[in-house]
């Protein structure tokens, strides 16, 4: 689980996939439903912002 008190940025690259907020968020940028951002995330196999957000455009046509 993510350490709220750490501000250094490393955390950021990735999603924490158990935080509702997190995951909200970042489905709110990628223009996708949580639920669908969560099966995507697992399908990429990663919780990089980075690399779901380019399976997403890759698998989304």
């Amino acid at each position: 689980m993510d350490d709220k008190r750490k501000q250094d940025g490393r955390d950021d690259a990735k999603v924490d996939l158990n935080d509702p907020n997190e995951v909200s968020y970042a489905a709110q940028q990628a223009n996708v439903s949580t639920e669908k951002y969560k099966q995507y995330a697992k399908a990429a196999g990663t919780s990089n912002r980075e690399k779901i957000l380019q399976y997403i455009k890759s698998n989304n046509r």
